[in-house]
């Protein structure tokens, strides 16, 4: 029997390589401990490129990974903070209403995250709920650039982000870990695994907590003459919250053909805002409730060693709420209002053949279902896909080709088809990759039909609206990659260019005696705020849009137990909006990772010492002041002691924002980051093996 606990995981600091280029693993042994740890995994089997499980340095589509050793060493429990600081190709626009993800120029909406491999949902004011995502479960996170698989479809124009979780290995197995740092910011984690004859059960429980923080305790009021002045608000950089999930799977082998699994998935997560009041500027009647169930089923048939067939069903229901602090509109403190109401229902069957000895095949059916109901934006409605899709790969001799189609039918949008193709030719150590791939993306609900105000808490009122005549997004990417990789280093470039056409965007316009009657009509806004409208924005079609980039990632394995890191991006996206090119919003042209990881063992004292950093230019915004740039570094050091049998013991201590980067401009800009300064991180692991 093996039974581990965890106490404490800790500190903020940074890690390793988005992509490890060795083609061996370097593994060192805990003192007497008979359990090998992994240091570094250095070439990792992914799925996310083929939807066949290979080892990274085949796959012919280029596939980014972050796995669990490396979001250890560095300290890390938050999935942003883990994208941030080790893959340069995403970036988070920092807001106090949740964190808006861009990927390769382009914005959330043209992301597709998955969990194992099914697709994840719920927003916050448009922001991709994060917290959603518990990181003590993690095995491995693959970042897929455009929409490089037919295996995925719509939603993946920018990429896929597929996050890969554990299944129970150990017979048993109980792990504690928190970790803890400035302004309140407490992560706590539990999990029960058991693995026992054909059963296998896991159960996991997180909690996080934070508290609200100013770095200015000022905001900018702009008169409608156009004249600014500063006044005094409680209105924090990043609202305080607590949250709590719990997830339960269960799995079950019924023989070497057949097997089956089951999993539930309950989040919670309260705000904790300032209260509105008569004296101070910038309270709140209510804080944000999000809540959400997620079901998983299926099972697998193994044919043969070579051949399997698997059905996955989904479920996904988030919901979104007020919950009244003061007496607002009718509410009373304590009560709850429904904002908005997402569903997802999804079924697929897949088949993966080997047909030949150096060839599979992949084929799948998909039926989908999207739900929306919003009182925010006056949004009610639904709509189905329906999608076929096969992807061959084969090869010969230093050739290797994936190519697929799919075809999606979308209630709204209609009738698209998808060809991809992928070619790799391999000599000696180098890799030259050729990738193209078309893409689809119908609009959404809310862009459909919205219909909202917001008075932007200090900064100019403004209504957005939803647009009927929106016509479905279509992409081309193509890219080029070349690698080289050997024992201790390894280079890759990519560029890439992403065509796109009727890509969705919202467009300020002058307030018009039209857009006021209808405010009047459907927004029922009162004189003072129609006073105040200077303008409004559409939803509407870019007449076409390109992004183009350039990715180089290099590692290089200095001496045993040292390993430096570097990866930076390049982004040149933009968008033709009625003959003219502009910048695509929230877009970033420059940004970088730099990590160093040491590791030595001393009998059975283990030392690790990570330093992470991350350096990124300014954050463009057309119609508003840009977001400027920054650099941020953060170190974090692991101890391990092991002098215990079945006893493992890992305190860590960390600096988060060694150089006390910080944005202390008043509110009312886009804030390039919401870091309240330097922090120090500390936590504890024991394992009981």
């Amino acid at each position: 029997m093996k039974y581990i606990i965890t106490i404490g995981m800790l500190a903020a600091s940074l890690s390793g390589l988005a992509v490890q280029p060795q083609d061996s693993t370097t593994v060192r042994r805990m003192g007497q401990n008979p359990d090998v740890t992994k240091e570094f995994e250095l070439n990792p089997v992914v799925v996310t490129g083929t939807g066949t499980h290979q080892r990274l340095k085949n796959t012919t589509a280029p596939v980014a990974v972050v796995t669990a050793n490396e979001i250890k060493r560095a300290g890390i429990t938050d999935f942003q903070q883990a994208m941030t600081m080790m893959v340069p190709s995403l970036s988070f626009n920092p807001t106090t209403m949740g964190s808006y993800l861009m990927m390769n120029g382009l914005g959330n909406k043209y992301v597709l995250i998955l969990v194992n491999g099914h697709k994840l949902i719920g927003d916050i004011s448009n922001n991709i709920d994060l917290g959603r995502i518990d990181m003590s479960r993690i095995k491995r996170i693959e970042v897929l650039n455009g929409a490089a698989s037919s295996i995925y479809g719509s939603d993946a124009i920018a990429g896929v982000i597929n996050i890969i979780t554990n299944d129970p290995e150990d017979e048993i197995t109980f792990t504690s870990s928190s970790k803890y740092s400035g302004k309140g910011q407490f992560t706590q984690d539990v999990n029960l695994d058991i693995a026992k004859g054909k059963f296998g059960s896991s159960t996991a429980f997180r909690h996080t907590q934070a508290d609200n923080w100013q770095n200015s305790p000022f905001e900018t009021v702009k008169a409608k003459d156009g004249t600014e002045s500063l006044r005094e608000t409680v209105y924090p950089l990043s609202f305080g919250f607590h949250s709590n999930t719990v997830t339960q799977k269960f799995t079950f082998k019924a023989n070497d053909k057949l097997s089956f699994y089951a999993s539930g998935n309950y989040y919670w997560k309260l705000t904790d805002r300032p209260v509105k009041t008569n004296d101070t500027n910038g309270g709140f009647n209510y804080d944000l409730h999000n809540e959400s169930w997620r079901f998983e089923g299926g099972g697998l048939y193994r044919i043969d060693n070579r051949n399997s067939i698997k059905l996955d069903l989904t479920a996904d229901d988030y919901r979104g709420n007020h919950k009244f602090i003061t007496d607002y509109q009718g509410y009373a403190p304590g009560d709850y209002a429904m904002s908005k109401h997402q569903k997802y229902y999804n079924a697929e069957l897949r088949g993966v053949f080997h047909f030949t000895q150096n060839s599979n095949t992949v084929f799948g059916l998909n039926a989908r279902e999207d739900k929306l109901k919003s009182s925010s934006g006056d949004v009610e409605g639904d709509a189905y896909t329906l999608s076929a899709y096969a992807q061959h790969e084969a090869k010969w001799k230093a050739f290797k080709a994936t190519v697929g189609a799919r075809y999606d039918y979308h209630e709204l949008a209609g009738s698209h088809f998808s060809p991809k193709a992928t070619v790799m030719y391999s000599v000696g150590g180098f890799n030259i990759r050729a990738t193209y791939a078309h893409g689809f993306l119908s609009p959404q609900l809310n862009e459909l039909y919205y219909k909202y105000y917001n008075d932007n808490a200090g900064k100019k009122p403004t209504i957005t609206i939803g647009n009927k005549n929106l016509k479905a997004g279509k992409s081309n990417y193509v890219s080029l990659n070349a690698e080289y990789r050997n024992d201790h280093f390894s280079v890759a470039v990519t560029g890439y260019l992403n065509y796109l056409n009727d890509m969705i965007t919202r467009k300020a316009y002058p307030i018009t005696n039209e857009v006021i009657d209808w405010s009047r009509q459907n927004l029922h806004l009162t004189e003072e705020q129609i006073d105040r409208l200077e303008d409004y924005s559409l939803y509407v079609n870019f007449d076409k849009a390109i992004v183009r980039g350039v990715q180089v990632d290099a590692s290089a394995n200095l001496f045993p137990g040292f390993i430096v890191t570097g990866n930076y991006s390049y982004t040149y996206s933009r968008g033709k909006l009625d003959g003219v090119w502009q910048n695509i919003e929230r877009s970033i042209r420059h940004t970088g990772t730099i990590a160093a990881n040491y590791s030595h063992s001393w009998g059975y004292y283990r030392l690790n010492v990570n330093l992470n950093g991350r350096l990124q230019s300014k954050r463009l915004f057309p119609d508003e002041d840009d977001a400027p740039g920054y650099g941020i570094w953060n170190i974090n050091t692991r101890h391990t002691f092991d002098h215990i049998k079945h006893v493992q013991i890992e305190p860590s201590i960390g600096i988060d924002n060694i150089f006390n980067k910080k944005d202390s401009r008043p509110k009312g800009v886009n804030y390039a980051l919401l870091s309240p300064g330097r922090m120090l991180t500390v936590g504890l692991t024991v394992k009981f093996n």
